[in-house]
C-alpha cells in the first residue's frame, strides 16, 4: 500500500477519535471589543457555560482593534478543531460590505456554528429636540433647513448602516459622525452636538431610562414585546429593517462531530432561565439557529449590507 494512502486512511481514522476527545484542553473565544463592554459580556456568560457543561476551560481573549478584523483574521487561520472560536456580531458582515480587501471572507473562511442573538437599535433624539413620535421625526428630518447631522458608534456599525439606510429610504442629506464607541455618541448626542443617533438597545436603554434621551422607535421589523410603546421605523417606512446580530463561528472546515456539540451546548445555555431573561430584558431575542441557518444568514446579511453600500457610497476607515 502506497505511504501516502497509508497516512491518509490513519487520518481519516483518527478524525472521529479526536472529536469524541473534544474536548481535551481549553478553549480560546475571541471577543472583538474591550473587557466590560456587551460583546466582552456576552462572550463571558457563553463562555462560562461552556467551561461548565463541557467540563474545560473557555478563555475570553479580548481582541479589540480594527473594528474585529483583526479578531476575524485570527479565527480564519487557526487550525480547524475547534479550541479557536469567535464570538461575532453583525460588524463581521458589515467589515466585508465596507472593505472588499479583508484578509478573508466573512463566510466562506468561517464554520458558523448557532446565532445567539438578534436585536433592533433604537432611534434616539435629544429631549430637547421637537419631534416626539416617529412620524413627526420623519417629518422633521425631511424639512430640515440647515445642515443635518447623525452619530453612530464608528464606521461601519449597525447604527452607521441603519442610518444611510434612513437616508436612502427617506432621500435626506444627512452628514455621519463616526465616534469611537457607543459612550461618546450617546454624551453628545445628550449635549446636543447632533440630531438622531441608532444605537444598540443594550447602551441606550440606560440614558432613555433616565431622561437624558429619547426613544422614538425601534429598527426590528415589528415591535419588541420588551419595548412595545414604541414603533418599528417599518411602520414609517415599509421594508426598513437593521437587526444586530450575535453568534459562535470557528475557522472553515471544523469537524461536523465538533460543530454539532458546541451548537447543542450553546443552545442549552440559550435556554437556561437565567441567560434567557437576562437577553429579554435588554430587548434582544434569543435565537439559536442550526449551522445551516445561520450560514444562510449570515449570507444574506452580507449581500444585504454590500447592496446599501454601494448604493450609499458608505465607506470604513
Amino acid at each position: 500500500m502506497p505511504r501516502t494512502l497509508l497516512f491518509a486512511l490513519v487520518l481519516a481514522a483518527a478524525l472521529p477519535a479526536q472529536a469524541q476527545d473534544y474536548p481535551s484542553r481549553p478553549i480560546r473565544l475571541i471577543t472583538p471589543a474591550a473587557p466590560g463592554g456587551t460583546t466582552d459580556l456576552l462572550a463571558r456568560i457563553f463562555g462560562a457555560k461552556l467551561a461548565e457543561s463541557l467540563k474545560q476551560q473557555v478563555i475570553v481573549d479580548n481582541r479589540a482593534s480594527a473594528s474585529g478584523v483583526i479578531a476575524g483574521e485570527i479565527t480564519a487561520k487557526a487550525p480547524p478543531d475547534g479550541y479557536t472560536l469567535l464570538l461575532a456580531y453583525h460588524q463581521h458582515t458589515a467589515n466585508a460590505a465596507l472593505n472588499p480587501s479583508l484578509p478573508y471572507h466573512p463566510v466562506n473562511d468561517f464554520t458558523p456554528i448557532t446565532q445567539l442573538t438578534a436585536a433592533g437599535f433604537l432611534l434616539l433624539v435629544n429631549p430637547a429636540s421637537p419631534p416626539h413620535t416617529l412620524q413627526e421625526f420623519v417629518a422633521w428630518t425631511k424639512s430640515f433647513q440647515r445642515p443635518l447631522n447623525y452619530g453612530s458608534a464608528g464606521l461601519g456599525t449597525g447604527g452607521h448602516l441603519a442610518g444611510e439606510l434612513y437616508k436612502q429610504m427617506t432621500g435626506i442629506q444627512a452628514q455621519h459622525i463616526p465616534y469611537k464607541g457607543t459612550g461618546p455618541a450617546l454624551i453628545d448626542l445628550i449635549g446636543g452636538r447632533y440630531e438622531f443617533n441608532f444605537s444598540g438597545l443594550q447602551g441606550a436603554l440606560v440614558q432613555v431610562r433616565s431622561g437624558k434621551l429619547r426613544a422614538l422607535a425601534v429598527t426590528t421589523p415589528k415591535r419588541l414585546a420588551a419595548l412595545a410603546e414604541l414603533p418599528s421605523v417599518a411602520e414609517a417606512l415599509p421594508g426598513f429593517e437593521v437587526v444586530g446580530w450575535y453568534g459562535v463561528i470557528g475557522p472553515g472546515a471544523m469537524p461536523p462531530n465538533i460543530v454539532a456539540r458546541l451548537h447543542d451546548e450553546l443552545v442549552k445555555a440559550l435556554e437556561a432561565p437565567d441567560i434567557r431573561s437576562r437577553i429579554l430584558d435588554d430587548g434582544s431575542e434569543p435565537v439559536g439557529s442550526s449551522p445551516a441557518d445561520f450560514r444562510a444568514f449570515m449570507s444574506a446579511d452580507l449581500d444585504k449590507w454590500g447592496r446599501l453600500v454601494k448604493q450609499s457610497g458608505a465607506k470604513s476607515d
